[in-house]
């Protein structure tokens, strides 16, 4: 068995650490089958939308071909707008399921949403096709309507604010962080120095990205705490009312320990915003359609919420990296720039001169569009944007939901159902109580070794355990012996000994081993101890 360096690993990101897990896993001196619980990437996928998106492709090939129709066949012209909804129409028989699909969300859109059915299809087969730059260069016009309804009705819990959103989709909501940290640096939102709140546990880069030079925020943690169901007290919420805290990062439901804000939380939340108007609001609700009634922090504080979502989960499309950014047209980021500009000539002049290139009047430019300019250094904001196949995809997947609009999706329903099989076999094989509380996206499972030490077999040897065994220790052990693969906990901010299992990438089956693994590993520490 490979034996890591522990204390090397406390210092490296706990996804690299699970690289090197999985490494030692596919080894294991038990020659076990390897079962990698630690990425959060699901073994499912949506059909209905990728099917769709390749008829689109075929269609738009035959509609290129009345244009430009070479003797090889392998060249073909551009896509005629005029009359091209009711062409595609024609093309497709209702009989067929994907082409039943298509029918029903144009349907969907022109009775629902007001679409014109012209400009939708020819901007789905032509962005399919992906022959022409994004324009405008930060989403399509038609892609951002149905993104923004899909938003409303997933995870607004009935607030209407979809005519009131601008979006960015952007590749994942990896692109998504990346780009809106540094548009607030850019637009001076955030300055080194500022103090920002993060609730943790939270997504590793949360943590990593403003401890980089570039820069240098002070980090507030405002944690969550497993004894009230992983939410955060009222005198967290209580701190974030000091106006020197600039920012809270929040990832709802939150990774690793998978809980949405109560409506107790949420309604804090808008006490926070009416003490602090200032403070800005990131929230990743990335799984929040695996919870029942979900709202997001963006419907009950818009003003003061950038909303970050990714289809890579629900849909199975982490490959296609799929996310998006969202704000409202009134909001404090805006209100923000404009009073730097106003009382800093020195940035006033910066904005003017770096927006000019790009902008007519610079100093008018809104906070999302900086971010589209800036995330292709100002210069290339003409190629600016997602490539226009992928907005396609992300108002598919949308389209797949919104056509139920009402009523329960059964994808949805499906994925959830999923994932509570799971995470019930693994609890039961731990021979732990499931939690089914309302808020549990039940996406992830998190537990304490030295917790569960202490359930098994006693205080005495939680206590020799907790001093004699490292949690990465362990950890490192029940890949290289037994070949499960985990994710570290205290590189997302909980406490140390805490092990996160992602509960959408094994068959239901192999969380009954994996727990049955864990638990056996712990036996043999056990015996160790009553040696000792």
């Amino acid at each position: 068995m490979h034996s890591l360096d522990i204390e090397r690993l406390k210092e490296m990101s706990n996804f690299e650490v699970a690289a090197l897990f999985l490494e030692n896993s596919e080894k294991n001196t038990m020659h076990n089958a390897p079962i990698n619980v630690g990425r959060g990437d699901p073994n499912w996928i949506n059909t209905r939308a990728r099917l769709a998106f390749n008829k689109f492709v075929e269609f738009g090939i035959e509609e290129s071909a009345k244009k430009i129709n070479e003797a090889d066949g392998d060249m073909a012209g551009y896509v005629d707008k005029a009359g091209i909804a009711q062409r595609l129409r024609a093309y497709l028989d209702a009989s067929h399921k994907t082409d039943r699909f298509i029918l029903t969300f144009l349907d969907y859109t022109e009775k629902h949403m007001g679409l014109n059915q012209d400009d939708l299809v020819h901007e789905f087969v032509d962005g399919a096709i992906g022959n022409h730059y994004p324009v405008p260069s930060r989403s399509l016009i038609n892609v951002e309507k149905i993104l923004n309804k899909y938003l409303e009705v997933s995870l607004y819990n009935g607030e209407k604010l979809a005519n009131q959103t601008d979006v960015f989709p952007t590749e994942g909501g990896t692109a998504a962080m990346v780009y809106l940290f540094k548009e607030l640096k850019i637009s001076h939102i955030l300055r080194p120095g500022d103090t920002i709140a993060i609730n943790t546990p939270i997504f590793t880069p949360y943590l990593q990205i403003p401890e980089l030079s570039e820069y240098k925020l002070k980090q507030f943690d405002v944690s969550s705490v497993e004894d009230d169901n992983w939410q955060m007290m009222d005198a967290k919420f209580e701190e974030l009312k000091d106006p020197t805290i600039k920012a809270f990062f929040v990832v709802n439901p939150t990774n690793p320990t998978s809980r949405a804000f109560s409506k107790h939380a949420l309604a804090k939340i808008k006490e926070v915003v009416e003490a602090n108007p200032e403070i800005i609001i990131i929230t990743d609700d990335v799984y929040g359609t695996f919870v029942n009634d979900f709202q997001t922090i963006y419907s009950i504080a818009p003003r003061n919420t950038m909303l970050v979502y990714s289809y890579s989960k629900l849909y199975g499309a982490t490959g296609h990296r799929l996310g998006l950014l969202a704000v409202h047209q009134d909001n404090v980021f805006d209100e923000i720039i404009a009073k730097r500009t106003a009382e800093e000539p020195a940035i006033k002049a910066a904005f003017e001169k770096r927006y000019s290139v790009v902008a007519p009047n610079p100093l008018a430019m809104k906070f999302i569009d900086r971010t589209v300019a800036d995330s292709r250094e100002i210069a290339l904001y003409h190629t600016a944007g997602l490539s226009t196949p992928q907005q396609i995809l992300m108002a598919l997947f949308s389209l797949t939901s919104l056509i139920h609009e009402g009523e329960k999706d059964p994808y949805i329903e499906a994925s959830k159902k999923m994932v509570d099989a799971r995470y019930n076999a693994f609890w039961e094989s731990m021979g732990m109580e499931c939690d089914h509380s309302k808020e549990n996206a039940e996406y992830y499972a998190v537990f304490n070794i030295y917790d569960f030490a202490e359930r098994k077999y006693g205080h005495e040897f939680h206590d020799y355990f907790e001093k004699h065994v490292s949690y990465l220790d362990f950890e490192d052990k029940l890949a290289a012996k037994y070949g499960v693969v985990v994710m570290d906990g205290a590189g997302m901010g909980t406490d140390d000994g805490y092990l996160r299992i992602s509960l959408a990438n094994q068959p239901a089956e192999n969380y009954a081993i994996t727990g049955n693994r864990i638990a056996q590993l712990l036996a043999e520490y056990y015996t160790q101890f009553q040696a000792h």
